[in-house]
C-alpha cells in the first residue's frame, strides 16, 4: 500500500493554507509508509536463504540462464569479455557470470553456494573444466564455499567417466550432476538429465512466439539443413526425398562437412527454413538428440525425430527404457517419432491434407508445450538446489 499511502500524503498538504500540523501529519505517514516499505523488502531477503552464483563456463549455460531461466546478461553484448545478471527464485538469489575474463581466482565468489556450467565434450574441454572443478575443490577446502552443482554439457557417446571421482557419492564434493544425452547413470538423486537446448554458441536467439508464427500458412511441408556424412541414416533421408520429388516440397540444404562458425547468411537461412515450414526433420547425429529439436520448437515447426539409439555407452540404464531422449518423452514431447526414414513419404502425404486449422492447433500445442518444458526444468533445478543445499529442518 506504499503509494496509496503518497498518494493520500499529497492531497492532505494544501500550499494555500500553510499549516504546520497538516504537513506534519502528511511527512509522519510517509515516513511509516516507507518504514512499512523497508520491513517488507526485508522481509523478502530474509526468505530467499540461498546465494547461488552460476560460473558458465561452457554455452551451454546461455540455455540455462537466457532459455530456462529467462534471465538478463549485461551486457547485451554476446562478444563482450564479462557478462552477468541475476534473479529471485523460489528461495533463492541466482547471480549469473559468463564470458572469457571469468577466469579462477580472478572474480569475486559472493554465494556459498555455486553451479558450475561445463563442457566434457573432448579431452582439451575436459582438461579445462577440470581446472575448474580443482578450483571450486580449493574454495570447498577453505570453507568459502559450501556446496557445488555441475551442469556437463557431455561426451556425445556418454563418456563422462571423468566426472565420477568428483562426485560426493564417490568421495568426492560435488553434490548434484545436470548432464545432458541419456546418460546410463541417471538416478534422478544426484544425477539428473538435462535438455541439450539450443546452439548458444552460435547465439541461437530467444524466440518470442509472434502471431505470424502461430496463424501463417508456411511455404514448406519440412526442411533439414545440415551436413550429410557418408554411410549414414541422412543420406537414406535425402535419397527418399529425392524419389517422390519431395525434396521439392520441403527446403532441403545438404553440406558434406560440418562447419561450427556458421556465416550470417547461413544462420538466417536456418532461422527461415524453422519459420517457413510445417516439420523439422531430426536425422540421427553421433547422437539422438540435437540443438535442432529445440530450436524447431522455438519456431512451432514440429520435430520428426530418428528415435534409434546412437552407438556408445548412453541409455543402457536400468532406470529407464525409453532412452533415447529420455527426457523430453517423459515430459510428454509431442513430436513425431520415426524408426525409418521410409515412413516419412506417409508422414508428408498425411501433412498435404492436413488444414491451416489444424496446423495452427498443433503449433499452438507444440510452443505451450516447449514453454511448460523449459518452467518444469527451471522449477525442478531449483527444487533439486534448494532440498540440497538448504539445510533440513529435521535437524
Amino acid at each position: 500500500g506504499f503509494t496509496d499511502h503518497v498518494a493520500l500524503g499529497n492531497e492532505e498538504w494544501n500550499p494555500w493554507d500553510a499549516d504546520e500540523k497538516n504537513e506534519l501529519a502528511a511527512s509522519q505517514q510517509r515516513y511509516e509508509a516507507n518504514l512499512k516499505m523497508i520491513k517488507y523488502a526485508r522481509s523478502h531477503l530474509e526468505q530467499t536463504n540461498l546465494r547461488v552464483q552460476i560460473w558458465g563456463k561452457a554455452a551451454i549455460g546461455l540455455y540455462l540462464w537466457q532459455h530456462i531461466f529467462g534471465g538478463h546478461l549485461e551486457p547485451a553484448d554476446v562478444t563482450a569479455q564479462w557478462r552477468e545478471g541475476s534473479q529471485n527464485a523460489g528461495k533463492t538469489y541466482f547471480s549469473f557470470l559468463t564470458g572469457p575474463s571469468v577466469v579462477p581466482g580472478y572474480f569475486s565468489v559472493e554465494a556459498e553456494h555455486v553451479v558450475l556450467v561445463l563442457n566434457g565434450r573432448e579431452p582439451a574441454k575436459v582438461a579445462y573444466a577440470t581446472q575448474w572443478l580443482h578450483y571450486a575443490q580449493t574454495l570447498m577446502e577453505s570453507r568459502k564455499i559450501q556446496h557445488v552443482a555441475v551442469v556437463l554439457l557431455g561426451h556425445e557417446r556418454c563418456s563422462n567417466a571423468w566426472i565420477q571421482p568428483y562426485l560426493k557419492r564417490n568421495g568426492g564434493f560435488v553434490n548434484l550432476l545436470f548432464v545432458t544425452y541419456d546418460y546410463s547413470f541417471v538416478n534422478e538423486e544426484d544425477i539428473f538429465q538435462w535438455p541439450l537446448g539450443v546452439a548458444t554458441y552460435r547465439n541461437f536467439p530467444v524466440v518470442e512466439p509472434s502471431w505470424s508464427m502461430l496463424y501463417d500458412p508456411r511455404s514448406y511441408l519440412c526442411n533439414f539443413l545440415g551436413t550429410v556424412y557418408k554411410n549414414s541414416s541422412r543420406e537414406t533421408l535425402i535419397e527418399i526425398l529425392k524419389q517422390d520429388g519431395l525434396d521439392k516440397l520441403c527446403w532441403i540444404a545438404a553440406r558434406e562437412q560440418w562447419q561450427p562458425q556458421e556465416t550470417n547468411e547461413s544462420f538466417k537461412n536456418y532461422q527461415d527454413a524453422l519459420l517457413q515450414s510445417d516439420l523439422t526433420l531430426c536425422p540421427v547425429g553421433i547422437n539422438t538428440e540435437c540443438y535442432r529439436i529445440y530450436e524447431a520448437c522455438s519456431y512451432g515447426s514440429l520435430p520428426v525425430i530418428e528415435d534409434v539409439m546412437t552407438p556408445g555407452d548412453c541409455g543402457n540404464s536400468s532406470v529407464y527404457h525409453s532412452a533415447p531422449l529420455q527426457l523430453l518423452k517423459t515430459m510428454g514431447a509431442p513430436f513425431i517419432f520415426i524408426k525409418n526414414w521410409k515412413e516419412l513419404p506417409a508422414i508428408l502425404e498425411k501433412e498435404k491434407k492436413m488444414s491451416l486449422q489444424e496446423k495452427i492447433q498443433r503449433r499452438k500445442k507444440l510452443l505451450e508445450w516447449y514453454r511448460n518444458f523449459k518452467a518444469w526444468m527451471r522449477q525442478k533445478f531449483i527444487n533439486t538446489l534448494e532440498n540440497s543445499f538448504l539445510p533440513s529442518d529435521k535437524g
